[in-house]
């Protein structure tokens, strides 16, 4: 399950050399997209209580 770091240290290079072999449209292409599909920032580090506050307080 775990790996030596020697072990991650060549699977963090291979997977760096991999995005920067990309021509540079597509990893910007890539980047717009992921940005598109990530959570709001207050529910991506405090759930859904930012949720529930907004909806007690939309409520009133």
């Amino acid at each position: 399950m775990y790996m030596k770091t020697n072990d991650y240290v060549k699977y963090l290079t291979v997977e760096w050399l991999n995005y920067m072999d990309q021509p540079k449209e597509i990893r910007k292409e890539h980047r717009k997209s992921h940005k598109g599909t990530r959570q709001p920032l207050l529910s991506q580090w405090f759930g859904v209580i930012p949720l529930s506050i907004g909806m007690l307080f939309k409520r009133k």
